[in-house]
């Protein structure tokens, strides 16, 4: 967190010197975010909205970022106050499981959100129905430090497979994906997100594509070593050309604080949130189904933070 302290002072009359105004100290936070496309971009700009209206000791901003692996390494290096991450995500940074180098234990949760299906989309020409489809095809895998990279070659290490079992592999960030897939320049494309996505929704209509099912043993096997997996159902009907169910796995978004955060900000920032629930519920379909018991447990590895602890109690959910 960065302080700003200003000081007004007023301008001197010939022979009265006015009083210096009091000095305003503000409070000001950084959330780590994902592509502005992304439902994560979303969260990160609906938790400022709150903050910044609520609380005139905090200045909240929510830039784009490379996604729940760079928001981690972003807090930890004191970029980042606060960060959505997957909870998969989260729970290799709290035991410092690959691709984190040690454990962080520093960093604590605030809440859970929604579920996000680990997303496949292939143009309809490419002929790929489900995962193993993708072996020798043009393959966007994901920017590093996003979650999908990082969700991406979980399921390859489940399958016994690596990206170099693809024919070619693409590392785009989540708002060059559309276009990559309507002009042609991948079959198929990884996102780990929530539905209904504006990506997703922009390549089903600017081309024909389809989602993909991620399912099988071996992602059978991954959700059950696994308790932050679940099989996930993409419902059909969602984006153009996609009448049927889809079937896959994902995580939870969660919202995480950096090691720096106080007691009183942590506790500020989460009664922004829940104290504006229903107005926050309406800022993105996918957010439409959140409820506060769930989202102070469900999808958390790590500790909650001692603020959020405070209001949860203080509204007897604990």
């Amino acid at each position: 967190m960065k302080k700003l302290l200003a000081s007004l002072a007023m301008a001197s009359v010939v022979g009265v010197t006015a009083p210096s105004a009091m000095a305003n100290e503000q409070t000001f936070l950084t959330v780590g975010t994902g592509g502005q496309t992304g439902v994560y971009y979303q969260v990160g700009q609906s938790v400022c909205r709150f903050v910044n209206r609520d609380h005139q000791d905090l200045r909240c901003n929510a830039p784009s970022t490379g996604g729940s692996i760079a928001n981690v390494n972003g807090m930890i290096g004191g970029e980042y106050d606060m960060g959505v991450v997957q909870s998969d995500v989260q729970y290799k940074a709290l035991t410092g499981a690959a691709p984190f180098e040690s454990a962080n234990t520093e960093l604590k949760a605030l809440f859970s959100l929604y579920p996000e299906p680990f997303t496949i989309l292939a143009r309809a020409d490419a002929d790929i129905r489900n995962f193993d489809d993708m072996y020798g095809k043009r393959v966007n895998i994901g920017n590093p430090g996003s979650g999908q990279r990082d969700t991406m070659e979980t399921v390859l290490n489940a399958k016994g497979k690596s990206v170099d079992d693809f024919g070619v592999t693409l590392e785009l960030q989540a708002q060059e994906m559309a276009a990559a897939l309507s002009d042609n320049k991948v079959d198929a494309i990884a996102y780990t997100v929530g539905h209904p996505n504006g990506s997703i929704q922009e390549a089903t209509t600017t081309t024909d594509a389809r989602l993909v099912n991620v399912d099988g043993p071996a992602i059978e096997k991954l959700i059950a070593d696994n308790s932050f997996y679940a099989e996930v159902i993409i419902p059909g009907g969602m984006y153009r050309g996609n009448d049927e169910d889809t079937v896959t796995f994902g995580s939870l978004a969660t919202f995480v604080a950096g090691p720096e955060m106080s007691e009183d900000v942590a506790y500020k920032v989460v009664s922004s949130v829940f104290e504006n629930f229903d107005r926050f519920k309406r800022l993105h379909p996918a957010f439409a189904n959140l409820n506060p018991e769930a989202m102070i447990q469900d999808g958390l590895s790590m500790e909650l933070h001692p603020g959020a602890v405070k209001y949860y109690r203080e509204q007897g959910w604990m």
